[in-house]
């Protein structure tokens, strides 16, 4: 796909209403396929799924020639842009030469991956295990934890979100994303902060992070054996809707946890790599190392990666066998290498910094001229705006949060969406995006919340 020109939201296929080409011939018949051979589990965002074929940078084109503006990055994963030029021939060259071993063998772009980690994580954090994904990079966290401690008991925080396997699917506190099969033993879950929705004071002020250190402190007394493995938590809780702590907060828990004798694992799946401007890594805004980190997502442009790092003191704390099939696969290592290479040359913190000021400045206009948003919030290109029915009462509204979902799209933008009731839109573009196409973004948002009024 050669990038697109910025064109009118009707470029292409007419749009039907909530955005649905009117002539989808190729569309239907995918999606039939779909309905008859894939689970009917599976989420889609709109109500006639949309089916994607080709990407270039921040542009998409479905199967019926219609072109988007992507400001949410396949679950903000497409870090550098859909299709990066050097990262697709780094895949193709390495496929060439030796596309699968499994860790039972040895392989340059997998120790060199793990070096440049060590490279840009915090702290000590320097031994990496490799997996294909965030949930199994988050299980291997919890489970190195309980092998390094001795300890069993794990807590997480309540809105948080860490994947679909069987231990991330139970530190997950959405009930829509609990199915009954995928309970754990051994979990629970303490106060998240959320300062748009504070149920200690608002505004928000360092009473609160004492009250939710305190609600830790009791969660460990009260829920568990007083011997907790480990805290995880994510940086900023994505699929809850970018929501960030109170300054301090980190701080607090990690002492509360750590005097219990547990670990602090960070959850870097969506923040990391730049994502939240300045810093490589999420946590580092709130000036606290933790012992394990997590990551995934747009660790590799897109590519299957996920990564578990700690110390080495840590990761000797696993004493039994272990090995993954395509973790660590040579030829998404490759592509992951020369990812990492593209963000430190463009610098894409400075660059995720500048752009989501740019963003903030759009966001913080449309939620002045709309009443229904009451929050704009997150951190460099990590944004979001939060849907209320009434503005005094401040109660979510996730019948605005689909409109407008179905509004954007029918601008020719793609968006996330999130919260707790999805009342959330979650903005999450390239960390490549140029300054027209964030204003682009921000211009066809804006139609959309008029669509939406």
């Amino acid at each position: 796909m050669s990038r697109p020109s910025v064109r009118s939201p009707q470029a292409g296929a007419p749009a039907a209403a909530g955005g649905a080409p009117a002539s989808a011939s190729r569309a239907a018949e995918i999606l039939a396929g779909q309905g008859r051979w894939l689970w009917p589990g599976m989420m889609h965002y709109y109500r006639e799924p949309l089916v994607l074929e080709e990407g270039s940078g921040v542009w998409v084109r479905d199967v019926d020639g219609r072109e988007y503006l992507d400001a949410f990055g396949g679950i903000i994963t497409t870090s550098l842009g859909h299709c990066h030029p050097r990262v697709v021939e780094a895949v193709r060259e390495q496929v060439g030469r030796l596309g699968h071993t499994s860790t039972l063998y040895v392989t340059e772009p997998q120790v060199e991956a793990a070096h440049r980690l060590a490279e840009i994580a915090p702290g000590g954090l320097d031994r990496t295990f490799f997996t294909n994904s965030g949930s199994e990079a988050v299980e291997t966290a919890v489970a190195l934890a309980r092998a390094y401690t001795g300890r069993t008991d794990l807590i997480a925080l309540r809105g948080s979100y860490h994947g679909r396997s069987s231990a991330a699917n139970t530190l997950t506190a959405h009930a829509s994303w609990r199915p009954l099969a995928s309970m754990s033993a051994g979990i629970t879950h303490a106060l998240a902060p959320y300062p748009f929705r504070c149920p200690f004071h608002r505004p928000c002020d360092e009473r609160c992070v004492d009250a939710l250190a305190l609600d830790l402190e009791e969660v460990i007394l009260t829920t568990t054996n007083g011997r907790p493995a480990a805290l995880i938590a994510e940086s900023l809780q994505g699929v809850n809707g970018v929501v960030m702590p109170q300054p301090g907060y980190f701080q607090r828990v990690a002492e509360v946890v750590r005097r219990y004798g547990g670990l602090l694992i960070i959850d870097e799946v969506q923040a990391g790599f730049g994502r939240t401007g300045r810093h490589w890594f999420g946590i580092e805004h709130w000036g606290v190392v933790p012992d394990i980190m997590v990551m995934a997502k747009g660790i590799a442009a897109g590519l299957p990666v996920g990564a578990t790092i700690t110390t080495t003191e840590i990761a000797s704390g696993w004493e039994g066998k272990t090995l993954s099939t395509f973790g660590g696969n040579p030829v998404v290592m490759a592509g992951m290498c020369v990812a990492l290479d593209v963000m430190v040359e463009e610098d894409v913190r400075a660059r995720a910094e500048a752009r989501g000021e740019r963003l903030r400045t759009g966001l913080a206009e449309l939620a002045r001229r709309h009443a229904w948003i009451g929050e704009a919030r997150g951190l460099g290109l990590m944004q979001a705006l939060e849907l209320v029915e009434d503005p005094a009462m401040r109660d979510p509204s996730p019948r605005r949060g689909q409109a407008l979902l179905e509004a954007a799209r029918a601008e020719g933008l793609l968006v996330g969406s999130g919260g707790l009731h999805g009342q959330v839109i979650r903005i999450g573009p390239s960390l490549l995006i140029t300054d027209a196409e964030m204003d682009e973004l921000v211009e066809r948002l804006g139609r959309a919340c008029a669509r939406v009024e």
